[in-house]
């Protein structure tokens, strides 16, 4: 090397960094043709972290605090430098700083509905959204799995990678918590406290540290969510078994008994007009207590008679299992009505 050269070179007596700009979380010191002389100063304010990386290589880390840089404070790098002594030679490393202040208010959320598994649903597909804050907790593993050798990373671009990291890990951890939805939904601290749990986990592999997590919302996509609405109005309709899902089935068969009455055929027309065929005449039969049950084999057409009158006693019969439906709510309050007086009316004449 030259006089001249020597001359022009720069040396660096103080690294530090003010962390000019918001929202950058790894910044490198810009060495160029620099290079840190003996007795140095690093200046490491509260909320950074340092580290020196030689060749590629993680040497020495350093916490708050004003450093002096000799073979005593780079211990790593003075074995990676084979210094046996003080180094009287200036040298170059890479130097990165690491904000480590907690980053707050970043929002998540599910562009797309994630699939769980679900012990009242079996298979369900869920929107859910909230807050969380973290910060950088180890620099030597955010630098080897995330930022690199990059000369800044921002928050923006690692919340990138968090993002996918958070969608895999709150579908796992869901889909094996064995809490079902209607909890969750209805308790969103429990589902907060189960992702959180797994999420600490997952982020701590890429060194951040996650403070807070908690979920605003939790839904269901617009056709579950009718279905799920279907059923809540099965269970306030009251008296239709202990069996959820039974309960459910004979609403069903409830909800279509005026649609059905309103066809050619009345109530026999049910099962063609829902398609459901002998099971649901059969569920039809259960429900209404055998009141509309079919015989087996259809009898051979009789003679016509001669027109009787209304007997009272099958007339009452009739009333009465007119009034059970009613009190199971398989007919309205005005189809009772309806068909109740013109009972009485056959009956009185």
């Amino acid at each position: 090397m030259s006089i001249g050269s020597f001359i022009k070179k720069q040396f660096i007596d103080v690294l530090q960094w003010n962390e000019e700009v918001d929202g950058v979380l790894a910044w490198r010191y810009p060495m160029q043709d620099f290079e840190i002389q003996n007795g140095a100063v690093l200046n490491v304010r509260e909320s950074q972290m340092a580290v020196f990386v030689d060749e590629g290589r993680i040497a020495d880390v350093f916490g708050p605090g004003s450093h002096t840089l000799t073979t005593r404070t780079l211990p790593v790098l003075t074995n990676l430098k084979n210094w046996d002594k003080l180094f009287d030679s200036p040298f170059k490393s890479d130097v990165y700083f690491f904000s480590t202040r907690l980053q707050t208010g970043r929002k998540w959320g599910t562009p797309q509905p994630i699939t769980i598994r679900d012990k009242d649903f079996d298979m369900i597909r869920v929107r859910a959204f909230g807050m969380y804050s973290y910060r950088i907790a180890d620099p030597r593993a955010f630098f080897t799995e995330i930022s690199g050798t990059r000369a800044s990373y921002t928050r923006d671009e690692v919340e990138d990678q968090l993002r996918g990291i958070l969608m895999a890990t709150m579908a796992s951890s869901l889909g094996t918590s064995n809490v079902a939805f209607l909890d969750m939904a209805a308790n969103q601290a429990l589902m907060a406290q189960q992702v959180r749990k797994d999420l600490i986990v997952a982020f701590a592999r890429y060194g951040i540290g996650l403070d807070e997590f908690n979920v605003a919302s939790v839904s269901l996509p617009e056709e579950l969510q009718a279905a799920l609405d279907e059923r809540i109005s099965a269970g306030m309709k009251g008296g239709l078994g202990a069996d959820k899902m039974g309960g459910f089935t004979q609403f069903q068969v409830a909800s279509s008994i005026p649609l059905a009455a309103q066809n050619e055929g009345g109530l026999a027309g049910i099962g063609a007009s829902v398609g459901a065929g002998v099971a649901v005449g059969q569920a039809m039969a259960q429900s209404m207590g055998g009141a509309f049950a079919q015989p087996a084999m259809p009898a051979a057409p009789a003679a016509p008679a001669a027109p009787a009158a209304p007997a009272a006693e099958p007339i009452e019969e009739r009333l009465g299992k007119l009034k059970a439906l009613l009190d199971k709510g398989l007919i309205s309050a005005a189809d009772y009505d309806s068909t109740k007086a013109e009972l009485l009316k056959k009956l009185i004449g």
